[in-house]
């Protein structure tokens, strides 16, 4: 993602948990709830992230490790424990202990480079401040808006990076099963039930490949501007688009860049996760009324190491994003959107991006297997 028509950027992966390097499969357990009763605790969420760089390899297979909601929150803001994602971060966290979980993603500007400037220092670090105030809250006092806000005002009150932009999707799901989206730019979300998709956000771009962007924009780029006009876009939390949903057993949420979205159509990220879902027996196929939640989704969910559901169906769409990406000959949606707003652009095939992908499998308490 950029400012310039073609030039591309991604957020970077930061979770409020342990970081790795290279391409890479993040599994949350469910977040458990110390302070819930039975009858608040309705629904608990399975979440696994996969991701790349756009100039490395993608290896599906290594580096998966499993979230664990009471572990320390890691500090993946530094360069050092940041996993090898390029622009792309995540982030996975526990609401204190109230049962509930906040979870997004952030993409990196990529115009910023031309100052000397990486983006991905302010999209991990503004990752791990959501995670971190996240963690610290309480499920009734915290909505994914607040989350961006509270993010993005301690980059610009601790002044610690040199500047930089990135778009956000992030989403606080509750024990009661409301899932709660404030999505800025042009990352986004889908809620897939039973095999159709449910819900489906929609980018906030300024222009073609413009997203909406909250910015830290150095003291040197805001003296040219006023000198010469123009400068780099800073929109503000409030502009997120905001959205409530009432989740139910079996739904399954996907949180992407623009690495996916740009590669795979929603009907693509649809086919990937119907696939899985029942390849992995989260869903099963019912003479009466369709695709259905498994009795064990519980069960294929829980599985740890990496090899839970939520997993797999993250570790497929980013597979298939990260091929699509490289392909020369199949246009995705980028290149179908350059085709139809500049018929004289000679562009074909994918769009090379770094890759986030942060899944999440709901389950309600109730039919949880042992």
């Amino acid at each position: 993602m950029g400012n310039s028509r073609f030039n591309t950027s991604a957020p970077v992966l930061n979770s409020a948990t342990n970081t790795a390097t290279t391409a890479t499969t993040t599994s949350t357990t469910a977040v458990p709830a110390a302070a819930a009763t039975p009858q608040q605790q309705k629904f608990t969420y399975h979440i696994s992230a996969s991701f790349a760089a756009k100039q490395k390899r993608f290896s599906p297979t290594t580096n998966i490790f499993n979230f664990n909601p009471y572990n320390r929150v890691q500090d993946s803001a530094r360069r050092k424990s940041r996993p090898d994602a390029g622009q792309d971060a995540f982030f996975v966290s526990r609401i204190n202990d109230s049962g509930a979980v906040a979870a997004g993603v952030a993409d990196g500007v990529g115009g910023y480079a031309e100052s000397g400037i990486d983006s991905a220092d302010f999209s991990h670090t503004f990752c791990e401040r959501m995670a971190t105030a996240a963690h610290q809250a309480t499920a009734e006092s915290v909505s994914a808006k607040q989350l961006i806000e509270t993010g993005y005002r301690r980059i610009l009150d601790e002044d610690a990076i040199a500047g930089g932009a990135s778009t956000a999707c992030v989403g606080v799901a509750k024990p009661d099963g409301q899932l709660n989206v404030a999505n800025l730019g042009d990352s986004g979300f889908l809620i897939i039930r039973q095999g159709k998709i449910h819900y489906a956000s929609a980018p906030q771009t300024h222009d073609f490949n413009t997203p909406y962007q909250l910015a830290m924009i150095p003291k040197k780029l805001l003296a040219q501007a006023r000198q010469f006009g123009g400068g780099p876009f800073s929109d503000e939390p409030a502009d997120a688009q905001v959205s409530t949903h009432s989740l139910r057993n079996g739904d399954v949420v996907v949180f992407a860049t623009d690495g996916v979205w740009d590669n795979l159509s929603i009907q693509d990220v649809l086919r990937v996760v119907t696939d899985e879902m029942q390849i992995g027996k989260g869903w099963v196929n019912s003479a009466d009324v369709g695709i259905v939640p498994a009795p064990n989704l519980g069960g294929v969910a829980a599985e740890t190491d990496g090899r839970g559901i939520q997993a797999q169906v993250a570790r497929a769409i980013a597979t298939r994003a990260k091929s699509a990406s490289v392909s020369t000959k199949l246009d995705g949606p980028f290149a179908k959107e350059v085709q139809r707003l500049f018929p004289g652009e000679n562009f074909h095939g994918g769009k090379k991006d770094d890759i986030c992908v942060v899944c999440m499998v709901v389950v309600e308490v109730c039919l949880v297997l042992v």
